[in-house]
């Protein structure tokens, strides 16, 4: 054997030797008292690691594995991820999310930008994040429960990250004097219509929180108070 193959067997052996010194064997797995849906992990020994429990259960993890170093940090960019997927998930249970507000809300909680990306194309492929469906749904939410008018819900969209084609395509519908109409019958209808100024102070400041313009106010004042004075008593 020449001194150059001698030199190349002598590394290839030291690198075999290195990668099985560093292998390392899990002795126990455990499920956290606290967290039960992460998986305490023992290798040679001693506690290593924890996974969320789905993520050990896909990975088939079991006693007696042995695990490269590779693969051990595999299992925590492939855990990371999976934990950034589930925050999301539950963030979105709650109600529909823009992806700007679900971005800010990943980053809040610490999760790098490669896993929150992932996360959010993943999501989006699924249909459950999609701009153009979250602004929908918001218009509909707000005429259905709080009437506003068409500037005031677009200044609520442009703060949730969405687009402006998308914002004009969605709350480019609503009509201001039917919205304002809405909004303020309940209210009229709880206030004295025994003092005119009284009423037109207390129903044009409601109706100004929501953005409705002094002539949309105004129409909207006058004809209600018009309807409940007609109205017999």
């Amino acid at each position: 054997m020449s001194k150059a193959e001698a030199y190349t067997s002598a590394l290839f052996i030291r690198k075999e030797y290195s990668k099985f010194k560093s292998m390392r064997k899990i002795t126990t797995l455990h499920v956290g008292k606290n967290q039960r849906r992460r998986v305490n992990i023992s290798l040679d020994g001693r506690f290593a690691f924890s996974l969320e429990a789905e993520v050990a259960m896909k990975e088939g993890l079991q006693v007696g594995q042995e695990l490269s170093t590779s693969q051990i940090e595999a299992l925590a960019r492939f855990d990371h991820l999976h934990r950034c997927l589930n925050t999301a998930v539950h963030y979105l249970s709650y109600r529909p999310r823009s992806e700007f507000e679900l971005r800010e809300r990943l980053h809040q909680r610490g999760f790098d930008s490669d896993s929150v990306e992932a996360v959010l194309a993943k999501l989006k492929e699924q249909g459950l994040v999609d701009d153009m469906a979250f602004a929908q749904f918001w218009k509909d939410n707000r005429e259905s429960f709080s009437p506003r008018s068409q500037w005031l819900t677009k200044l609520e969209l442009r703060q949730k990250g969405v687009a402006n084609n998308i914002i004009d395509q969605i709350a480019g519908t609503i009509d201001d004097e039917n919205s304002a109409y809405r909004a303020a019958l309940g209210k009229a209808q709880g206030l004295l219509l025994a003092d005119y100024q009284s009423f037109r102070r207390r129903l044009g400041n409601y109706l100004k929180r929501r953005g409705f313009s002094y002539g949309v106010i105004n129409h909207t004042i006058e004809r209600l108070w018009s309807e409940l004075e007609s109205r017999p008593r």
